[in-house]
């Protein structure tokens, strides 16, 4: 892992991520790219050159200013650590930068269950999952020494699952955390038998030629298997697949990927399926 991407607001929330973001890098030697997207009036973005250069070069000052003085910690003494500042216009843009400088990650704070519209500045953070093609790590509390060990991988197996399944086994190698894949078994029209359910997850693990074992939970919803689960067993860390562009509405069904980020206590992490 080369390159880890911090969006950052200023808060309590944003330095939580950046912390996590330093344990990691002092773990892999990894570059930390802090960014921040200003937030400048439409009037300004839009007009022709020359007509409000002196109001975008103040707030372009200020936000330089207040990056500095958020980066003056200790903690970053031995971390490479590259601001970058763009304006705030469509949040698309998270994943340019990702693009553009070869990021392997992004991590991103989280008020915690008042939901995806807490997370960094309003619901930008579900435009950053929805657009990001590298996975995105949201981080709820402040974690002193962010270590994984156990890494729950959640999803339905479906065969369009496979490509987020072999990022989220990237990622459990690089953390070099013991990969846990689970499938959730719900009443209704899509239940399947143990017998039913074990042919599905085989044509899954035969057609990726992946060689694990996955546990068969039953809960009342999808969501609740996953957080039931991952607590009751030790879990450090959620993974979802995401569509993409599509967005976290459309995992499996319904909001279960916003329901999963929304309520699990711990870290989780997004993986898109393309």
């Amino acid at each position: 892992m080369k390159k880890i991407i911090v969006p950052i607001d200023f808060s309590e929330q944003s330095e939580n991520a950046l912390k996590v973001a330093v344990s990691l890098a002092k773990k892999h030697t990894s570059e930390i790219l802090v960014l921040h997207m200003l937030e400048l009036n439409n009037t300004i973005i839009t007009s022709e050159a020359n007509i409000h250069p002196e109001q975008t070069v103040f707030f372009l000052k200020l936000a330089e200013k207040r990056i500095k003085e958020f980066l003056d910690k200790d903690y970053l003494a031995d971390v490479e650590v590259t601001p970058i500042i763009k304006h705030f216009k469509v949040f698309s843009e998270v994943n340019e930068v990702a693009k553009k400088h070869s990021a392997d990650l992004i991590i991103m704070g989280s008020h915690g269950t008042d939901g995806l519209k807490e997370l960094f500045i309003g619901s930008n953070a579900e435009k950053v999952v929805r657009n990001s093609e590298v996975p995105v790590l949201v981080i709820k509390k402040e974690h002193k020494n962010f270590k994984i060990d156990r890494f729950v991988f959640a999803c339905d197996f479906k065969l369009d699952k496979l490509p987020a399944f072999k990022k989220a086994k990237d990622f459990a190698a690089m953390l070099r955390a013991k990969l846990d894949l689970l499938y959730i078994n719900v009443p209704g029209d899509n239940f399947l038998s143990t017998k039913d359910a074990y042919e599905k997850i085989n044509i899954f693990l035969k057609e990726g030629n992946i060689g694990a074992e996955v546990t068969i939970y039953n809960d009342y919803s999808i969501e609740e298997g996953i957080l039931n689960y991952s607590n009751a067993n030790g879990a450090d860390i959620i993974g979802i697949p995401t569509h993409g562009r599509k967005g976290l509405s459309h995992f499996f069904m319904g909001s279960i990927g916003e329901d999963v980020v929304n309520h699990a206590n711990m870290p989780v992490v997004t993986f898109k399926m393309k």
